[in-house]
């Protein structure tokens, strides 16, 4: 059933880094409840079909440049309306043993994973504060707070993440902006990457993760959430 739009804070939204999965289940979501949703992403031919499945709007934008984040966000207001919710779900990984990685593909993954994530929560500082009022959705992942081995690169971005997450939380709540952080603690299932029939709900459903972010975004004022995690129940600590 879908909720009436009037129960929902946001009339309307941008996710960065669309696609399938998380950001596919939270257009879908945001739709649903009478939101007006961009999605950014650098190829946009993949969202076709979910453009229409969520009634969106698509905008090509590279997150790692300056210029390209600040004209999305022009063309996202003039084409939504002032920007409520912004929720970067870009990620890249360069994975291999330190002694070998490229130097070009783990400075390319900290740009999407970190550089991007700053210049989008840049330009939605620019555009919330005069309004004094929106909220910022950060995704992060188990690399966020653990490295793994063979992962550094990965790690280092998501560490960066969560720290840009960390003060713009601190700088933004006062003026009426929410910034969570959301620690997606597990493998997210897809249709190339299913859970062993044995073990049901062993890997994180995208809709029950869009849930989440919608919950947060209900919350009130005075008990904003700044870190979320969320794991299936069979997830090790």
């Amino acid at each position: 059933m879908t909720e009436p739009a009037t129960d929902f804070p946001y009339r309307t939204a941008l996710i960065v880094g669309a696609g399938a999965g998380i950001s596919a289940s939270v257009a879908r979501r945001l739709s649903a409840l009478g939101v007006k949703v961009g999605l950014a992403a650098r190829n946009i031919d993949k969202l076709q079909p979910l453009l229409s499945q969520a009634k969106a709007i698509a905008f090509a934008a590279d997150a790692r440049d300056p210029g390209a984040v600040a004209a999305l966000f022009d063309d996202a207001n003039r084409q939504l309306g002032g920007i409520d919710v912004v929720i970067y779900n870009a990620g890249a990984r360069a994975q291999g043993p330190l002694a070998e990685l490229d130097p070009a593909a783990v400075a390319g993954a900290l740009g999407v994973n970190a550089f991007g994530a700053f210049l989008v929560t840049q330009q939605a500082a620019k555009h919330m504060e005069p309004r004094g009022r929106g909220a910022i959705l950060l995704t992060g992942a188990t690399a966020s707070i653990k490295g793994f081995a063979n992962s550094s690169a990965f790690a280092m971005g998501k560490f960066a993440l969560r720290g840009l997450a960390q003060s713009a939380a601190r700088e933004l709540g006062p003026k009426g902006i929410h910034v969570a952080h959301f620690i997606i603690d597990g493998g997210v299932r897809s249709a190339q990457r299913q859970e062993h029939g044995d073990q049901p709900d062993s890997m994180l459903d995208p809709d029950a993760i869009a849930q989440t972010y919608v919950d947060v975004l209900r919350q009130h004022r005075s008990a904003w959430s700044f870190e979320v995690e969320v794991r299936p129940w069979v997830e090790r600590f």
